[in-house]
């Protein structure tokens, strides 16, 4: 839940308003899509509702924890334990292979299984044969399906994605949102997912529609896929 959150940014020319007076309700389980036109605040509202920027003013609370009251290491630790991630460049660590990408978290987190859990994660998405290669030989949809299985791997009840698909080509991008879909269903996760494509979105519970920093409308779709 976001409640008249506001996010000011420094910059050269001074404060810059990204996120103006939102106020948003989503539900557990539910699917939502962020829409609108570039630097209209989609990937921003993303980053507050996972603790990844914190707002300037007003308050974001998840599952029933007040972040916007939360210290970084507090904030570090409720994604850890509640969220996962996945964002349209990867992020994956080059010095490690895909098993060791997705079992790093795992054992910081302190689970004894880390590495058997990303194994089966990792067949979950289709890389049986690719645990021991490294993010460079890997293709792009390879890095970005390891990423889905290191979000998978904590087992989330949030599920946040920033673009997923958009370093991909189309058929691609296709079979990682469908992976992303049945990874939400699965452990029946919130997914907030931001995108540009209105067939994307449409496939969510409900779409926001934003533009300057705020939300100009939300659409409640008849039939969520």
């Amino acid at each position: 839940m976001l409640e008249d959150v506001c996010l000011t940014l420094d910059a050269n020319a001074g404060p810059v308003n990204i996120l103006k007076d939102i106020s948003l309700n989503v539900s557990r389980g539910e699917t939502l899509g962020l829409v609108g036109p570039s630097g209209s605040g989609k990937s921003s509202l993303l980053m507050v509702l996972g603790g990844l920027e914190r707002a300037s003013s007003g308050r974001v609370m998840a599952l029933g924890q007040d972040l916007s009251a939360m210290n970084e290491d507090s904030l570090a630790r409720f994604r850890r334990n509640h969220m996962g991630v996945v964002f349209q460049s990867f992020h994956l660590i080059p010095t490690m292979t895909a098993l060791e990408n997705v079992a790093t978290p795992l054992e910081l987190a302190g689970a004894p299984d880390a590495f058997q859990r990303a194994r089966a994660e990792l067949l979950n998405v289709g890389l049986q044969t690719r645990l021991d290669h490294y993010p460079a030989q890997l293709s792009g949809g390879e890095q970005q399906r390891v990423a889905l299985a290191r979000a998978a791997a904590p087992h989330p009840e949030i599920l946040l994605a920033d673009e997923p698909t958009g370093n991909l080509d189309g058929e691609t991008g296709a079979a990682i949102i469908a992976m992303l879909f049945e990874l939400s269903a699965r452990f029946g996760a919130t997914l907030v997912l931001v995108t540009h494509s209105a067939q994307l979105a449409g496939r969510c519970d409900r779409v926001v529609h934003l533009a300057d920093g705020r939300i100009r409308e939300i659409e409640q779709q008849s039939a969520p896929q």
